[in-house]
């Protein structure tokens, strides 16, 4: 679960990444490295926020190459959300290639998202390599389970009001309008998915614990037979035959992963495949939060039906 880091140190000179400040802008400059922050930190901040994320919605967020755009993005930053639990540690390489000492870890702008989180699949074994891309301090993909925007949205207001205490009330209120309408459709989403409590699913990648335990779900195995290991055929094999013998019939597959396999693995269980955005923005029509929740919902009930 390392990231594949590349830091050009050329490159980083010709980009001046290594000079002086830069002029403040007017609005409060917020990086994150998720999609799925950018959208929520956006809910808060409003209008009085620029947003940009380091990572698409569509990339495997374990894995992103380090460059030095992501770098002049950091340096500009007053604010830099990270999703933490080790999800998105090439973000520390970011940080120091841009030289910014106001998101260093431990300064005023810098936001651990997942701070307070009850966090899911802690290991109570000791972890190595052996074991694929096992996440040492538990499960990172909290943000796809709704129930926990309070909580990323609490700890995004605190940072926001370190490095701009004089919109507190502004920052307060966006927050709790946004609450509002995530309440109105929390209502919805668990009235459309509780037909299928309990119903057993098949994930391409396990970053679904999160989302499946909110809706009352299972995961009742992975295409991977070990995290970011691809499978060998005698897993597939018996992935297959449970399949077959529980009728299962629902493989959930995000956009960067092996789709030609996931849909071999449905078409001999006789199940299918579910697209499913692991971020906003992952697929069309996930342009929100609420929309990307909104459309796996969707899809997830209606190929459970």
């Amino acid at each position: 679960m390392r990231a594949l880091i590349r830091v050009f140190s050329a490159s980083l000179v010709a980009l001046g990444l290594w000079a002086g400040g830069v002029e403040a802008a007017d609005k409060i400059r917020v990086v994150t490295t998720t999609t799925d922050l950018k959208a929520l930190t956006e809910a808060v901040g409003g209008d009085l926020v620029e947003v940009d994320a380091l990572a698409r919605g569509s990339q495997n967020p374990h894995d992103l190459e380090v460059r030095p755009s992501l770098m002049v993005k950091v340096r500009r930053a007053d604010l830099l959300v990270i999703n933490g639990l080790e999800l998105d540690q090439w973000a520390e390489v970011v940080v120091q290639g841009a030289n910014n000492p106001k998101v260093i870890p431990g300064a005023p702008g810098r936001v651990d998202a997942s701070a307070g989180i009850l966090v899911l699949e802690v290991p109570r074994t000791r972890v190595d390599r052996s074991m694929g891309d096992v996440h040492p301090v538990g499960n990172p993909h909290y943000t796809v389970d709704p129930g926990m925007a309070p909580n990323i949205t609490a700890n995004i207001l605190e940072g926001l009001v370190r490095v701009a205490p004089q919109h507190r009330a502004a920052f307060e209120r966006s927050r709790e309008q946004f609450l509002a309408r995530l309440g109105q459709a929390m209502a919805k989403w668990a009235a459309d998915m509780a037909p299928y409590k309990g119903a057993k699913v098949i994930v391409d990648h396990n970053m679904w614990p999160y989302f499946l335990t909110r809706f009352g779900l299972v995961q009742a195995g992975s295409v991977e037979e070990r995290p970011g290991i691809p499978a060998t055929p005698t897993h597939l094999t018996r992935l297959i035959a449970y399949m077959k013998e529980d009728k299962i019939k629902v493989i959930m597959a995000v956009p960067w992963a092996d789709h030609k396999l996931a849909e071999r693995i449905a078409q001999e269980a006789g199940a299918k495949v579910v697209l499913v955005a692991n971020g906003v923005g992952a697929l069309k029509g996930t342009d929100t939060y609420l929309d990307t929740i909104d459309y796996n919902v969707k899809a997830v009930a209606q190929a459970l039906k």
